[in-house]
């Protein structure tokens, strides 16, 4: 009941969008690594199969790879989707028989969606494409992806939770923004967006060098 696009625009960043009917789709079913790779485990997810995925690609394997090592043998597979990035674009997907609704994946340039229980067959192509004709950060173009999802249909019914995630050279998420329950979580995942970018920097530069870090802005510090 999910969809979601995974990235990796070239300049060593990783992220993912997702949105989902179900309460923070997020915490579930998007995992990322700096420098390693980019993985979405959903429909009827199980959570596990993404920290393996990543794994994988840590031990070399390409996305086709680590996909086929992963799911062999898995009595429960066809119950998964599963979407795989690697830093350097490469992309692979899998969708089980047993996925829920219709379904579909698109890979494109540096990226790779994927959506379960879908208002339509285009969601994941619509998000591709809106991906690819943006620019800016990542965020704002995943941000842009999520949005062209929605649009094309989005899920069946209406979606109550998303989440934007991006890793870079640190290792721990630069952007991890999460709307875990709205009736508008996009458009909530939006405004959250706009304020964070401008000051995503600041935290970096508060972990790895506080004594020239900006002030928080906040009553008291000066």
């Amino acid at each position: 009941m999910t969809f979601s696009i995974a990235a990796a625009d070239g300049t060593g960043a990783l992220g993912i969008a997702i949105s989902s009917s179900s309460p923070a789709v997020a915490a579930r079913c998007a995992h990322l690594r700096p420098g390693v790779g980019a993985v979405c485990s959903q429909n009827v997810t199980d959570p596990r199969l993404g920290p393996l995925l990543l794994d994988a690609l840590a031990r070399g394997q390409e996305p086709t790879a680590a996909l086929a090592s992963v799911t062999a043998g898995r009595g429960d597979i066809g119950f998964r989707q599963l979407t795989v990035l690697s830093p350097d674009g490469l992309s692979a997907h899998f969708t089980g028989d047993a996925a829920l609704g219709m379904t579909g994946a698109e890979s494109g340039k540096g990226a790779v969606a994927a959506g379960n229980m879908l208002a339509g067959p285009g969601v994941p192509a619509a998000m591709i494409t809106a991906y690819e004709s943006s620019s800016g950060d990542l965020e704002t173009r995943l941000l842009a992806a999520l949005a062209a999802g929605l649009d094309a249909g989005g899920e069946a019914g209406p979606v109550h939770s998303a989440g934007l995630i991006v890793v870079r050279e640190v290792p721990w998420p630069e952007t991890d923004l999460r709307v875990d329950w709205s009736d508008t979580p996009i458009a909530d995942l939006t405004s959250l967006v706009h304020m964070w970018i401008p000051q995503r920097a600041d935290y970096v530069t508060r972990a790895l060098r506080p004594s020239t870090a900006p002030s928080y802005g906040v009553p008291g510090n000066e």
